[in-house]
């Protein structure tokens, strides 16, 4: 399997946290997706960190026209591990009308979920009702995160037209959790992209997200990066 990235922000950081962002121009996040797309193609796409609404229009511009059937796992990703911003809170509005109704899977976490779908999230109902109002908005299914409640066992609640599913493992007692969210909704759209059914993928990637925890190199004074050549 091949892997292609654009480019919408470089940032300065390390494992203590966020220090700098420099956005990409929108015109050129737009022809990075385009020109790929259309030389190369895909069998599936994840979005992760946007940043404003000016590269959200861009991205949206991009897959209307070059990828309106593939797969997408689209990861609003608000701020960092570190609790850095990531999107302007004026972004949320084109986020919510032009990229979830393009989305396979939408992939909160729980504070982003409280803010996505405008309601407080403190348990699995919650959890669940949060995902029907953000499915409501377009999105084909909600996989709402369940990482940030404070409990040993960890629950992510999967809202699609098969009804809610919870999924369910321990917590680990790790501070190298950097990207945890950015690499689970990567390794579901690897799993969708090489034929798995939605619910399969989210399942063999919750346990490489275990896995990468759990044998991550430790680097770093704050929160480390996970193993993720664990299965090489």
């Amino acid at each position: 399997m091949y892997a292609s990235a654009a480019i919408t922000a470089v940032t300065v950081q390390d494992t203590r946290g966020v220090h700098a962002i420099h956005e990409i121009p929108a015109a050129i996040v737009r022809d990075q997706i385009a020109y790929v797309l259309d030389d190369i193609g895909a069998d599936a796409i994840k979005i992760g960190m946007l940043g404003s609404a000016a590269i959200v229009h861009a991205v949206a511009d991009a897959l209307q026209g070059h990828a309106r059937d593939m797969p997408l796992v689209l990861d609003p990703v608000r701020a960092s591990s570190s609790g850095t911003a990531l999107l302007e809170d004026g972004a949320i509005g084109a986020l919510t009308a032009q990229l979830f109704p393009l989305a396979t899977l939408l992939t909160p976490n729980i504070p982003e979920a409280e803010a996505l779908a405008g309601i407080p999230v403190r348990n699995t109902g919650d959890m669940q009702r949060a995902g029907e109002r953000l499915r409501a908005s377009g999105a084909a299914a909600v996989l709402v995160k369940g990482g940030h409640a404070d409990n040993d066992v960890i629950e992510d609640v999967l809202v699609s037209d098969e009804d809610a599913r919870v999924f369910s493992a321990p917590r680990l007692d790790s501070r190298n959790t950097h990207g945890t969210g950015c690499t689970l909704s990567t390794a579901i759209a690897c799993g969708l992209a090489q034929g798995l059914t939605l619910t399969h993928a989210i399942e063999r990637a919750r346990a490489f997200v275990q896995e990468a925890i759990r044998t991550a190199p430790g680097f770093g004074r704050g929160h480390g990066p996970l193993n993720h050549l664990v299965r090489l």
